[in-house]
């Protein structure tokens, strides 16, 4: 115990007589410790909200194409659906004796980049995300009039609507689009509070506000004659769509999910498919597994850069140092002492230095969390000294002592050779 504790205060003291290099070192492992940390608390914070995007459903409907292809367009908002649901498939399907509620959603059209998704009232009363979490309304109410809008927290925030402006919708999806329809222009009613997800990037407007929107459009184009058409007109209109992109169910019993797929999926009416959304997601996670692999090796190789910086400092120092060495000879310390020592001095700076790049990331990430669950809507998960970072403290230590081997290993064969007297 004596002889570990010299070992301490003997690199202690050889650490701090080269302090300025010491700091420096210690500060580049800190920083790819910090980043390597930083970057994974915060790819796990976003890979739990896309996880818990969709939340209590237990089918997704749609046209036939792809599982994975439907979550996109349906629950993403990436990309386009294949082709359409009939209304009157949705009415049958909907109206099945297991079916408990269903969220009809219709897509197409944009607003200044953002998707503008048509649905019920159905969508804020069942909808969920998280670990169950309900949508909740920061400001305002669901739409009531055929021209109300609900915005995503994201939308509001980037745009910097409120309650009451005026929104003129683009026909298609394009960032850009030359087709608005201005002559129908609908009302801010609603803005919900961030959720982390693609719903802050939506704007909410009713399946009947996306009928009255296209009401002379039927060829892809606007008819002339349809501005003639007024408001007051459209709200005393049959406005029942004729189809959807596609729709959520939710079931009475999760035991018969699964029959009701099965019927979905064999429907004779149209060609309807209906997943599972977390079998999808898994599928999707896969499909980008690669990616995710790929990034996490690039963080490791960024620690790996930092701890090469202990071994280029010992190095260096070395030859500076072989007069120190020759002294503990002198007084008695064996070949395998200085081998100690160097290591336990590139432990200590390993450790010295992860720590400092964990404490720093984390204290950053408590203090930011709020900021960024209030933006953006993204929870990050695991924050505070968790198993995880106390892995990486002993994994850079352990590292930092391996870096340290080569050195130690010039020391020891130096110290059999060297005397007091050091050759230049």
């Amino acid at each position: 115990m004596t002889g570990l504790s010299t070992l301490f205060r003997l690199a202690s003291a050889s650490l701090w007589n080269r302090r300025l290099t010491v700091i420096l070192t210690a500060l580049a492992i800190a920083l790819s410790v910090g980043l390597y940390v930083g970057v994974d608390k915060l790819r796990k914070g976003v890979a739990a909200g896309f996880e818990s995007t969709l939340s209590g459903a237990d089918l997704l409907v749609g046209a036939r194409s792809g599982p994975v292809n439907l979550l996109l367009y349906a629950v993403f908002r990436i990309g386009d659906p294949t082709a359409n649901v009939t209304w009157d498939s949705y009415q049958r399907v909907a109206n099945q004796r297991g079916v408990a509620w269903t969220i009809p959603l219709s897509l197409g059209d944009s607003y200044r980049g953002f998707r503008v998704v048509g649905t019920s009232e159905a969508y804020f009363e069942h909808y969920q995300y998280g670990e169950g979490r309900p949508l909740r309304l920061a400001q305002g109410e669901p739409f009531k009039d055929v021209f109300d809008a609900v915005l995503g927290a994201e939308v509001a925030r980037q745009l910097g609507h409120e309650l009451g402006d005026t929104l003129i919708l683009a026909h298609g999806l394009g960032d850009v689009s030359f087709a608005l329809h201005d002559d129908r222009p609908f009302r801010v009613s609603g803005i919900l509070a961030p959720t982390g997800t693609p719903v802050d990037r939506s704007v909410h407007v009713s399946l009947a506000g996306i009928e009255a929107m296209h009401l002379g459009w039927e060829t892809g184009a606007r008819d002339p004659a349809s501005r003639a058409i007024t408001a007051e007109s459209i709200r005393a209109m049959d406005l029942t769509p004729s189809s959807i992109t596609a729709f959520i169910i939710g079931v009475k019993n999760r035991a018969t999910a699964l029959h009701l797929q099965k019927a979905i999926n064999s429907y004779d009416q149209e060609a309807l498919m209906a997943v599972v959304p977390g079998v999808a997601l898994s599928q999707m996670r896969q499909a980008v597994g690669l990616a995710e692999t790929a990034f996490a090796a690039v963080t490791v190789f960024v620690i790996v850069v930092g701890l090469m910086s202990v071994l280029v400092t010992m190095l260096t120092s070395l030859n500076e140092r072989r007069r120190e060495m020759a002294v503990l000879r002198a007084v008695g310390a064996r070949p395998g002492m200085l081998v100690a020592l160097l290591l336990c001095e590139a432990g200590l700076i390993g450790f010295f230095g992860a720590l400092l790049g964990v404490g720093l990331t984390n204290i950053g990430l408590l203090l930011a969390e709020p900021v960024i669950e209030g933006e953006y809507g993204l929870v990050l998960v695991g924050l505070g000294l968790g198993q995880t970072d106390w892995l990486i403290l002993a994994a850079v230590t352990l590292a930092a002592m391996v870096m340290a081997l080569v050195p130690a290993w010039r020391a020891y064969r130096g110290a059999l050779a060297d005397g007091l007297s050091v050759r230049t």
